[in-house]
């Protein structure tokens, strides 16, 4: 057994090496910042209403768009990292659901969604492939 047979060598060779190296190019090659900002807000918008059941009695059908608002962010999260091509669509959406989120789902998950949300949105929205010079 040689040196370059053991696993999880750093220096190329290894699984954990090649693990490595494809997960930093999967994640250059899209917004991973924006849509993980997104998916954040998203699910602290999202579990705020969802409390234990005689504070949602209580709170009626009020926490409904909440929850709806939460989902959506969370899906233009993952549609930005899932198919970038949309990406402009994705950070537009989210930076509104985030603003509407303000006024209609508790201050917007207590003002951290919406912040989060629209610095995401905004990164979504920003975020441009790497082109490659030819020369």
């Amino acid at each position: 057994m040689s040196a370059s047979d053991v696993p999880g060598r750093r220096d190329g060779t290894g699984s954990l090496a090649r693990g490595w190296t494809t997960w930093r190019r999967w994640r250059k090659g899209r917004p991973f910042w924006g849509g993980l900002a997104a998916v954040v807000a998203g699910a602290e918008i999202c579990a705020l209403p969802l409390a234990p059941m005689k504070v949602m009695l209580e709170q009626g059908i009020a926490g409904i768009p909440s929850v709806l608002m939460g989902i959506v962010m969370i899906v233009m999260g993952l549609t930005a990292w899932f198919a970038p091509q949309y990406r402009s669509l994705a950070g537009i959406l989210t930076v509104l659901i985030a603003t509407a989120a303000l006024v209609m789902s508790n201050l917007g998950g207590f003002l951290f969604g919406t912040l989060v949300g629209i610095v995401g949105g905004a990164m979504i929205f920003a975020w441009q492939p790497v082109t490659t010079e030819e020369a």
